[in-house]
């Protein structure tokens, strides 16, 4: 199971950027996959994940309205569409799953790492 992450950058305040993460090993669709991402200082937050079995999506509430998670089964990729970004949204992103059945909120909110993770990928919003 390998996931990389890619997309990310120095971004200005209320400016865009889509990061995508490349899945192999396994086939989306089945289990829960989602964006997280780690900001010095401070804990580990879920961003984003996705359920296509039960078709649940969960957003984090600092980027409700502002980001959108996106399946792409065909390429094997999971998409997070970043608008409006705001500097507090600065941090390693990296995606994950536990290749088990949940959805996407216990995805994304239970404590700890997922099982699969891989490198993440910068992104930096800064005037």
């Amino acid at each position: 199971v390998q996931l990389q992450a890619f997309g990310g950058g120095l971004v200005q305040p209320t400016g865009s950027v889509r990061l995508s993460c490349v899945a192999s090993g396994f086939s989306l669709g089945v289990y829960a996959i989602g964006w997280f991402r780690q900001a010095p200082g401070k804990e580990r937050e879920g961003v984003s994940c996705v359920s296509t079995s039960d078709s649940s999506v969960y957003y984090a509430d600092s980027v409700k309205g502002r980001f959108t998670i996106s399946e792409d089964n065909v390429r094997n990729t999971v998409y997070l569409q970043m608008n409006n970004l705001k500097p507090e949204d600065t941090g390693v992103y990296y995606c994950a799953t536990d290749l088990e059945p949940k959805n996407s909120a216990e995805l994304c909110a239970t404590p700890g790492y997922r099982r699969f993770r891989g490198r993440g990928t910068q992104v930096t919003v800064s005037s």
